[in-house]
Order: C-alpha cells, then structure tokens, then sequence
C-alpha cells in the first residue's frame, strides 16, 4: 500500500507541476494559434466528400458484384 501511495503521490506532483506550466505558459503567450473556424468548415466539407465518395463506390460495387466477380 506504501508503494502505490507514494506512485500516486508522485504522479499528482508531476501532474501539477505541468499544469503549473502550461498555465504560466499560457499567460506568458496567450495567442495559441488556434485554428480558424474557416479552417474548421474545409476540413468537415472535405471529410463527408471523402465520405460520399467512398459510400458511392460501394453501393456501386455491391450493386454490380456479380458481374465484377469475374474480373
């Protein structure tokens, strides 16, 4: 029980401590570069593109698998 309390203990103070970090760094440079909602709409358009696409060609290849068997 000693060792898992002290592991435990442990594992708080570096949790902490990069917490700690993170904060200070945090007020020290505030803009994070976070990401543009026009960033944000691309990448959604693009996804369900690749989504569709994909799904077409399937139900394409079910409708037609007979016939592809022999290829």
């Amino acid at each position: 029980m000693k060792n898992t309390a002290a592991r435990s203990y442990r594992a708080v103070r570096q949790l902490t401590a990069r917490l700690e970090k993170g904060f200070a760094e945090l007020q020290r440079n505030p803009d994070r570069g976070d990401i543009s909602i026009t960033t944000v709409i691309i990448w959604v358009a693009a996804v369900t593109g690749a989504l569709l696409i994909a799904g077409t060609i399937a139900v394409v290849v079910a409708k037609y698998n007979g016939n592809l068997s022999g290829i």
